[in-house]
């Protein structure tokens, strides 16, 4: 590696480390070598000053392979564990050593083939002291680093550690140089020599005389050769006060095809220049910022610049901080970009490695534009929704905007009228939720360029399907350039506009990165930039906002842990935010993950914001067969119940943050021994058909997570909580997962049908294992019941009027003369009756050809007969395809009794003759295993 490179691209990360907290010896370590690292615990944070415990290094190493300046490998230990190789040894008052042996590389167990860049340390107290660790850090908070170098001859210039450096004239600049095996240290400034020795270390203060750009240069020498390091000292002029040109707002202005004005909000910086490809990534004069009178903002015009051409930049930000800009719709990441493949990403620019360090951001004039095919879409009205919330990253295996464009046929024949995209703005990795946002303006590279978001959500449009986004304005995470402008290494300082200091939560499990200050007028100014920006340039519909509860500075300390109390300065916040969303698309759908108390979400309810309803749990206790006391009562699916004054609850069983019902199912699920067992495949995906029943048909709002529609059976936990899932697809094929897609898709075809399932005269009855629901309007009455106990049961449908009433799905007809009539329901058994006859939907049990609900018949069409059985009887089931099928009969404990058959059969019906006579009379179950799933039927033995 060439030293001078080595020396510029260690600099060029964020450095954290000062000479004064650890100091090493060498000077210069190398990889090959011992070290001993010392620790002056009076420095730096003082975290340890004056602690006389033993002393112990948290410590990892910075390789090739470290996705980002932090990303520590090799970790030697947990935090809060102590070994002996980890200990410091006190040398003095406040001052520790510790040994790195044999060698560096050894140390931490790295293999040769690895690089390593630098070594990372926090030190720690041996012990909690008064419920806290005491710790080692930089001034600032962070961590610790030493930079390595390559063994043999090499020097570095350790001191001024922001380079270039930019001086103000007569401005005094400290040099500080190390070397290794050097026989001389030479230093030259512009070409003179100004000082030389035959140590390893020198010193030299050198004050800039004029304005002009000084190279420094340090050379060291032995009898093999000679090896240089060198940076510049520009002598920066007084800024220019000048106001900004007429229509230039914040971000990049783009003037005309080879012009451009950026401006950036930076009150209190002193001064900024701008580095890019443009300019080679040098300092030039030439674009250096003027200052706005009010001192607020930053601009410079950058002409020039050739059509269609992407450049690189950055913020150069009081000779210190790099930054890229927070309102660019690309970015240019060093750490990840160069893990997006060109098919997710065709001819994707390359970083800039070598020039600078940190996010960079991208600008292009004569860009090409996207021809929006829908131009007057609007959608659904919002007892109507049906949202499908997907994340990219798992919906497809490609994971790009083309393919979900690709998949949108299948969304619109399940008959979902939203699509609510987890976080799709930039956000830190690749891999990820999206909840970890840094660049509000800029849709993620991971999953493709911009125009295929556009065309995504145009082909949304043509379908009548609307998009909202899910966007996180209750926090950003280091990455984003507004928070590294005003940053002290751990978070955000003082005089950050848009950021506080601290959380408002005392409970950490609330708190996330670093939190918005959603009283600041920067912040209030910049969300609503943003909100704007996504309706206008990108057509979204709407918005879900993550973690409302954190859009205001009230405290919410242990006795309120997730922020969950009634707080009017957030309702005025978030009122706020609406109504300049509103003032922009008055028929623009806004959607709050709140979870407050009723009060407070009643308050926003009742101005128009729809609001997340999460009823996982007692929908998957019902699911699962639990039924005791409150455990499996669903009723707070109902805004009514709520006491809200309009439907805006979106009701939903699953999310990206809940466990899979399916998955709870066949894990967790109850049982009747064979007869019944809720953790088989078939009657765990029956059990999602009965809780979809009762939930799409509730009037408000409704929202499914991805392929719940196919019973998607892997935990969140798969992977980890936030790692990717599999993608299957392949369930479309299993006609028994193809069953429920198409039975979703009938509900939800119903509900936005008809306008009975919007009415608000309607009444819940799910307390207990039998549940039913009526709704009522002058059009249309409706019954539904259901049967959630894992034994069969008796209901009183309590129909409103007697007459005819029509099975939805079975085309039967009952003819009700008793109003409390009572019908007998198998477990799992359920049923929606209507008073006016509606055309029931087809539905079949084979992949090719499309669902018909076995309500009354098993899935195989089986039954038994005569049942009762007073003699002979005899199985009739029907196979899809051909199968290796067993049959046995249990009794009512669940016991296996009597094994009939085990053989390969073709598809089609086949009738087993069932040898009864030996049989005590009683109740009995008649199992049928296949190669694709299971059916029971229950039969009778009289005598």
């Amino acid at each position: 590696m060439n030293r001078i490179l080595f020396s510029i691209t260690v600099f060029l990360y964020i450095q954290t480390i000062s000479a004064q907290v650890v100091t090493t010896v060498p000077v210069l370590p190398v990889t090959d070598q011992s070290v001993v690292v010392t620790f002056n615990a009076t420095q730096g944070g003082g975290g340890l000053a004056g602690y006389t415990g033993d002393v112990y290094a948290h410590t990892g190493v910075i390789t090739e392979l470290s996705n980002e300046p932090s990303d520590w490998k090799y970790v030697k230990t947990g935090w809060g564990v102590n070994t002996p190789d980890t200990k410091l040894t006190r040398i003095g008052e406040d001052l520790y050593a510790l040994d790195i042996l044999p060698n560096i590389r050894e140390y931490y167990g790295v293999p040769e083939s690895e690089e390593i860049l630098r070594m990372a340390f926090v030190f720690r107290s041996e012990e909690e002291v008064n419920g806290q660790w005491l710790e080692g850090k930089t001034e600032a908070g962070g961590d610790i680093f030493v930079d390595l170098t390559e063994p043999g001859l090499s020097v570095l210039i350790l001191q001024p550690e922001y380079r270039p450096v930019l001086a103000a004239l007569n401005e005094e600049v400290q040099i500080e140089i190390a070397a290794n095996d050097a026989d001389k240290i030479s230093l030259y400034i512009d070409g003179v020599l100004v000082q030389e020795t035959s140590a390893n270390t020198m010193q030299e203060a050198y004050t800039p005389v004029t304005f002009d750009s000084h190279l420094v240069k340090a050379v060291a020498e032995n009898n093999e050769g000679m090896v240089a390091d060198s940076f510049y000292i520009h002598v920066r002029p007084e800024v220019n006060i000048e106001a900004l040109p007429a229509g230039v707002r914040d971000g990049i202005n783009y003037r005309s095809d080879t012009s451009v004005v950026l401006c950036l909000l930076a009150p209190g910086k002193g001064f900024i220049y701008v580095l890019g490809d443009f300019n080679e990534w040098d300092i030039n004069n030439d674009h250096y910022m003027k200052m706005t009178p009010d001192s607020l903002r930053f601009w410079v015009e950058v002409d020039g610049l050739v059509p269609d051409r992407e450049y690189i930049f950055q913020y150069f930000i009081d000779g210190e901080i790099r930054v890229g800009d927070p309102y660019a719709d690309k970015v240019s990441d060093p750490w990840n970009d160069k893990y997006i493949s060109d098919q997710t990403y065709p001819g994707l620019i390359e970083y800039p490695e070598g020039k600078t360090s940190g996010i960079a951001t991208v600008l292009q004039t004569a860009q090409e534009g996207y021809e929006w095919e829908v131009t007057d879409f609007e959608p659904v009205k919002t007892t109507d929704l049906v949202i499908y919330e997907l994340l990219v990253r798992d919906f497809t295996q490609p994971h790009t905007y083309q393919s979900m464009t690709d998949s949108l046929d299948y969304l619109a024949r399940l008959g979902v009228n939203a699509i609510e995209l987890m976080p799709v703005n930039e956000f830190g990795g690749n891999s990820s939720w999206g909840y970890n946002p840094s660049f509000y303006f800029a849709p993620d590279k991971y999953y493709g360029p911009k125009n295929y978001l556009k065309k995504f959500i145009d082909a949304c449009h043509k379908r009548g399907i609307a998009v909202i986004m899910d966007i996180v304005l209750n926090h950003s995470y280091d990455n984003s350039p507004m928070v590294q402008m005003y940053f002290d290494g751990s978070k955000p300082t003082a005089d950050n506009p848009w950021y506080n200091v601290n959380h408002n939560f005392a409970n950490p499990d609330a708190q996330w990165g670093n939190d918005f200050n959603h009283e600041s007028l920067y912040t209030q100014q910049f969300v609503d930039s943003v909100n704007s920006y996504w309706m206008s340039e990108y057509r979204f519909d709407g918005f879900r906002f993550d973690f409302t509860k954190g859009f205001s500075n009230t405290y919410h300390g242990n006795d309120d842990p997730w922020g969950s109390n009634y707080d009017q300065a957030r309702i005025n916040l978030l009122k706020r935010m609406s109504d300049e969303i509103w003032a922009r698309n008055e028929n623009a759908i806004i959607i709050f993950e709140h979870l407050s108390e009723n009060l407070e979400e009643k308050a926003l309810a009742n101005y128009g914001i729809l609001l997340w309803g999460n009823l996982n749990n007692s929908y998957a206790e019902a699911s699962m067969g639990y039924n005791e006391g409150a455990n499996s009562d669903f009723s707070w699916i109902s805004y009514k119940k709520r006491t809200w004054s309009y439907p805006n609850l979106v009701g939903y069983m699953e999310s990206h943050d809940e466990e899979r019902i399916m998955y709870k199912n066949v894990t967790w699920g109850n049982s009747a021994g064979w007869s019944y067992s809720i953790q088989d495949t078939s009657v765990a995906l029956a059990r999602i058909r009965l809780v979809s029943t009762f939930f799409y048909t509730v009037p408000g709002p409704k929202m499914l997570w991805q392929f719940g529609e196919l019973g998607y059976d892997y935990s969140i936990d798969y992977n980890g909580r936030l790692g990717e899932k599999p993608v299957r697809w392949d369930y479309l094929q299993d006609w028994r997962r193809k069953y429920n897609y198409d039975f979703i898709s009938a509900l939800i075809k119903l509900r936005t049908q008809y306008d009975v399932f919007e009415t608000k005269d309607f009444d819940l009855d799910v307390i207990d294992k039998m549940k039913k629901i009526h709704l009522y309007s002058d059009d249309m009455n409706v019954v539904i019941v259901g049967n959630f106990d894992i034994v069969g049961g008796d209901i009183q449908p309590m129909f409103p009027h007697s007459g005819t009433w029509y099975d939805y799905f079975n085309r039967n007809i009952l003819e009700v003369t008793d109003l409390e009539m009572i019908l007998t329901l198998d477990p799992g058994q359920y049923y929606i009756f209507t008073d006016e006859e509606l055309e029931s939907p087809n539905i079949s049990t084979t992949v090719d050809e499309g669902p018909v609900d076995p309500l009354d018949v098993s899935l195989m069409k089986a039954f038994i007969s005569p049942n009762p059985a007073v003699g002979p009887a005899s199985l009739s089931f029907e196979l899809p395809t051909e199968s290796k099928v067993q049959v046995d009969v249990y009794n009512a404990m669940g016991e296996l009794i009597m094994p009939v058959l085990e053989k390969k059969l073709t598809s089609g019906k086949h009738i087993i003759g069932l040898d009864v006579d030996s049989l005590d009379p009683g109740m009995y179950y008649c199992r049928i295993n296949t190669m694709s799933g299971s059916d029971t039927v229950k039969f009778i033995i009289q005598k």
